[in-house]
């Protein structure tokens, strides 16, 4: 799948299939990051006593894990089963098969439009993920916002990108977002910033709203909307990144909430 970077991020919620069972924990390889290896520990297998490891994970299985600890210089993940719930499951597993759908996608572009596809990916493919935070993200903006899209991409595939992805995706609900930069120089000040983005995430009012915060690169955050509409949208993005920043201000922190477009 296409990343944006090489290893995931603390927090991040990702989609691996178990390699190997152990007595003390499994090894998962994390198909959306090339493979790479990760480790679920007895302990964060199942909230519950475990008497038996293969009751509760086994080899081929497709799980979603939280990433807990991430070493890239050695090349070490730790991940946990049991701090990802049934709707976080859900969500996670439909992201996945939606990027899948967004690459197969930019192929059909790139043959639509005479190009290769690798150099497709690297060329504005690779651009598309940093700028939307994922690939399907750009499609749906394209598929929603066809003006908007054509305005900050005027290149010669632009309209092929725009066609195929009204052709294949239909939005299911308004998607807005913004950029929300944080800090707290305080020594908590990492628990500080998690607990921000805590609020932000829990903050939707209704049911069907969604709230996304995804790691852009320190200070900064992407905060996403997805909402029945564009004046729910607005106010729940506004409000929840308030929330987030009061707290970081009333912990001796900084903030700031920049809405995209």
């Amino acid at each position: 799948m296409v990343k944006a970077s090489e290893y995931p991020v603390e927090g991040e919620l990702v989609v691996g299939t178990v390699k190997n069972v152990k007595d003390y924990g499994a090894f998962v390889t994390i198909d959306e990051y090339g493979g790479k290896e990760g480790f679920v520990h007895i302990a964060d297998v199942s909230s519950g006593w475990i008497k038996y490891i293969r009751d509760h994970v086994w080899e081929g299985q497709k799980v979603v894990c939280k990433v807990l600890k991430v070493k890239p210089e050695v090349g070490h993940i730790d991940l946990s089963l049991k701090s990802v719930n049934d709707r976080q499951k859900r969500l996670k597993i439909q992201e996945w098969k939606n990027e899948f759908k967004a690459e197969n996608l930019l192929r059909l572009t790139a043959d639509r439009t005479g190009s290769d596809y690798g150099k497709a990916l690297e060329g504005y493919g690779m651009g598309l993920v940093k700028e939307y935070g994922s690939l399907y993200d750009a499609f749906l903006t394209a598929s929603a916002s066809p003006d908007e899209f054509k305005r900050e991409h005027k290149d010669a595939w632009a309209d092929m990108f725009i066609s195929i992805a009204q052709n294949n995706i239909v939005p299911p609900q308004v998607t807005i977002d913004g950029t929300l930069t944080i800090n707290c120089m305080r020594p908590e000040g990492v628990d500080v910033i998690r607990d921000a983005l805590g609020l932000i995430e829990g903050h939707a009012p209704i049911e069907d709203v969604e709230i996304e915060v995804t790691y852009i690169g320190a200070p900064r955050y992407r905060v996403k909307v997805q909402a029945p509409d564009y004046k729910t949208a607005e106010d729940v993005i506004k409000s929840a990144s308030q929330a987030g920043i009061d707290h970081v201000v009333r912990n001796e922190g900084q903030g700031q909430f920049v809405r995209k477009g």
